[in-house]
């Protein structure tokens, strides 16, 4: 009943034109508030989107390291026992160090990555790679895919280089690492390039195991990593403990999140930020409203020393003005949540938002409507209307009004 009555004093004819404009105002300040919040969080989840899916391609599900070593040693059992393992869908051993790559007087601090012929089956990288496609050569004929930073950076066109790359790893097995046996070189070529992300583009090439390990003098055991990839990967907590179980202490088992804790720290807290200085805008709104309460209850004091009159309490009372806030709450914040929806579709739909500069991996802003954010841009509407709406209508359920004119 109370919210009845609200919605006939919002619809209802009022004596002062001023009443009307006030309400109208508070109502379009929410609608562009919620409107704000709803398509700043839908891009900032359709990069999010973009940024994981990259790292997805080069992060695996699931990666299994060395506890306290650089590398570690695995065998061919305890290899098929990590692909035996319930989830999981393929592996791929991987040997990395760090290196460098030279093309006469252009040299370039890279990571070289080793990998196997699984490699393909549980990361997304071929599908970034042009030039002769994902080709790593052999341990005698080795070839490198750089990343693009690092192609640019030796001054090298993948595929069409004549003069062969030297590509220095340090000699393990070096008594003296300030002398000229501190370093191991081989001539490289490069078969392909790959355009990532600038973490990965300026960072590694990617080549065989096989001539790593050899460069290394590494045993046929051993290795840095090693890569999983799940059937599901909802069920990568499940695998992962199975795995350490198995595994002991003496190795590291990280998750995809857990390999890039960092960055999927920052993209959360930076979510947060802006939805708390969005929200801003609804705290500006919220004093809109409490004038438009306040001088709705100036226009309806007849109308509740009637309702006293007829038995009505100050909880009644105050109830009706609560559901007035929550009514300018409504209009203004389901206008602006329904505009939000259709700009989000547009720019599904017809890319109209355009970004500047043409060197990202796609020329728009991305968009993802996320069913959480509509709950908790509604949440916070009536949360705010409610803390509003609060001190008028307390003032009106305590004041006393007269009938007498």
């Amino acid at each position: 009943m109370t919210i009845l009555f609200a919605w006939r004093y919002f619809k209802g004819k009022k004596t002062t034109n001023a009443i009307n404009l006030i309400a109208w105002i508070s109502i379009l300040a929410i609608a562009v508030g919620a409107a704000a919040l709803i398509l700043v969080l839908s891009v900032f989840n359709g990069f999010e989107d973009l940024v994981k899916g990259l790292y997805a391609d080069f992060y695996t599900d699931i990666r299994i390291t060395g506890a306290k070593s650089k590398f570690v040693t695995l065998t061919p059992e305890q290899l098929k026992q990590i692909k035996g393992t319930s989830g999981v869908k393929q592996i791929s051993t991987i040997t990395e160090e760090k290196a460098v790559l030279v093309n006469e007087e252009y040299p370039s601090i890279i990571f070289l990555k080793g990998v196997d012929s699984n490699y393909t089956d549980v990361s997304g990288l071929a599908r970034h790679t042009s030039g002769k496609g994902f080709n790593t050569g052999t341990v005698d004929k080795p070839a490198l895919i750089v990343g693009v930073g690092i192609a640019n950076a030796v001054r090298v066109d993948p595929g069409m280089s004549l003069t062969p790359l030297t590509v220095y790893l340090p000699n393990l097995k070096a008594t003296n690492f300030s002398g000229t046996d501190a370093l191991n070189s081989y001539n490289v070529d490069v078969s392909g390039s790959f355009n990532l992300q600038q973490d990965f583009d300026n960072k590694y090439a990617i080549t065989n195991i096989e001539f790593v390990k050899y460069m290394l003098d590494l045993g046929p055991d051993q290795y840095s990593a090693v890569e999983v990839v799940l059937h599901n990967s909802e069920q990568t907590e499940d695998v992962k403990s199975l795995l350490q179980k198995q595994l002991g202490n003496n190795f590291k088992v990280e998750t995809r999140y857990q390999q890039n804790q960092s960055l999927y720290s920052v993209m959360q807290v930076e979510k947060w930020v802006i939805y708390a200085i969005l929200s801003l805008i609804l705290v500006v709104a919220a004093f809109n409203m409490i004038g438009a309460l306040t001088m709705f209850v100036l226009e309806k004091q007849k109308d509740i020393a009637v309702l006293k009159a007829m038995g009505a309490d100050e909880g009644y009372i105050q109830r009706i003005f609560l559901n007035e806030g929550f009514v300018l709450a409504f209009v203004g914040g389901g206008s602006g949540i329904l505009i939000a929806i259709v700009l989000c579709v547009l720019q599904l739909k017809f890319k109209l938002l355009k970004l500047a500069g043409g060197s990202f991996i796609i020329d728009y802003y991305p968009v993802k409507m996320v069913p959480s954010d509509f709950l908790l841009v509604i949440a916070t509407v009536f949360f705010i209307a409610l803390l509003a709406a609060w001190i008028p209508s307390k003032k009106a359920s305590q004041q006393d009004f007269s009938l007498k004119s």
